[in-house]
């Protein structure tokens, strides 16, 4: 089944979790861990409004699944923070959950295979 396309609402609140996120993670020194950077990659807000699914974009970083769990760890004081930031614009502040994006992987994977075609298809001619 497709997935129904974001309401206007949906994305308000996304941009607004996104912004303050940011903010957040920069304050909270959440942005550099172990020589690796962390960054916010995208912010996805369920229909309802109770959850937001916070993509997590990793350059560099040894252990992705530890920086993750660090991230589930510190999830009350963040959400407590966000919470201080937004209540006046939101009735009630979602839940946050921790993803890691993988989209930059999937890219150099991409590129990877293309290239291995490209000189398989050299080789042949």
């Amino acid at each position: 089944m497709a997935e129904k396309a974001e309401t206007k609402r949906q994305k308000q609140v996304a941009g607004l979790i996104n912004e303050e996120l940011n903010d957040i993670f920069r304050r909270m020194s959440l942005t550099m861990i172990e020589g690796g950077m962390i960054s916010l990659a995208s912010v996805k807000i369920t229909p309802d409004l109770f959850e937001a699914r916070v993509y997590l974009s990793m350059f560099q970083v040894k252990d992705p699944q530890a920086v993750l769990h660090m991230y589930e760890e510190k999830n009350k004081e963040i959400r407590k923070e966000l919470g201080t930031r937004v209540r006046h614009q939101l009735r009630s502040i979602p839940e946050i959950k921790f993803f890691i994006d993988d989209t930059l992987d999937y890219v150099f994977k991409m590129e990877e295979l293309f290239e291995k075609i490209k000189k398989e298809d050299e080789k042949k001619k």
